[in-house]
């Protein structure tokens, strides 16, 4: 083994020793604050994926993407394994209208994205102004302008949000098709409750939700526990915390039955 493969190895075994790591927990509270993590990471993540991916091709983009968080500074990404899992449910789902909650910097919008059939639609919110602009950027740069749009807000902003994306994007009545989770890990079942009281999901939606295990969103998969056959039907993937292989992470991929 090279002395290359044993850092590499270090690297995704041992996630703690990397400066990166210990820096976004440092910045954990600038974090929750703004949506980013407050060493300029996301901005050079951004310039990174342009200066190293092909327009216009979303595969090169996550892979840039997935370079960057690899071997420079990590980034709270839904990530490559993770995305494997994403990438499927929107594969069953086959939705006409999808709905994402915690944008990030635009990653997971472009797995999404690309899986759409022509004439469908993402819509992504995303609370932080600045995040939301790496997002569209790099959206664009993947050739999904068209597909993807990015709201700035949050769904528990008192109605505002809720009312552009009805306003705006056609939310309505049994309308949405797919919504992921990856906000907030406290307002995943309050923000996803707002969705159903606003009566948008349909039989057959889905609702995919990231980092059920780490942070942990232990009111969501209480309630999706609790309503297994009922109103939910869940399958909970175990699976790892972004781009490494020690933290076990949690996915769940819940069916609504109406």
């Amino acid at each position: 083994m090279t002395a290359k493969s044993v850092v590499a190895t270090l690297r995704d075994r041992l996630p703690f020793l990397r400066w990166s790591v210990i820096r976004f927990a440092v910045g954990g509270p600038t974090f929750a604050r703004t949506g980013q993590v407050g060493d300029g990471r996301e901005e050079a993540a951004r310039e990174y994926v342009l200066a190293n991916s092909i327009a216009g091709e979303p595969l090169s983009v996550l892979a840039a993407y997935d370079r960057f968080a690899r071997t420079r500074s990590v980034l709270v990404n839904v990530g490559d394994e993770k995305g494997l899992i994403l990438d499927a449910a929107v594969s069953r789902a086959a939705p006409s209208l999808a709905l994402e909650l915690g944008g990030y910097c635009g990653y997971s919008a472009i797995r999404i994205g690309r899986a759409l059939a022509p004439g469908a639609r993402l819509v992504s919110v995303e609370f932080s102004a600045d995040n939301a602009g790496i997002a569209r950027t790099l959206i664009a740069h993947a050739g999904l302008a068209e597909q993807v749009t990015v709201v700035v807000g949050t769904i528990g902003d008192g109605g505002v949000t809720v009312k552009r994306l009805a306003d705006e994007h056609g939310f309505g009545t049994g309308a949405l098709d797919f919504v992921f989770l990856d906000h907030d890990k406290k307002a995943y079942l309050p923000d996803l409750e707002t969705i159903l009281d606003a009566g948008w999901l349909h039989p057959g939606s889905l609702a995919v939700a990231d980092n059920v295990r780490i942070p942990g969103a232990p009111d969501y998969l209480r309630y999706m526990r609790e309503s297994e056959g009922k109103s939910w039907r869940t399958v909970e993937y175990d699976t790892h915390v972004e781009y490494q292989s020690l933290l076990k992470d949690l996915v769940l991929e819940s069916e609504y039955l109406g």
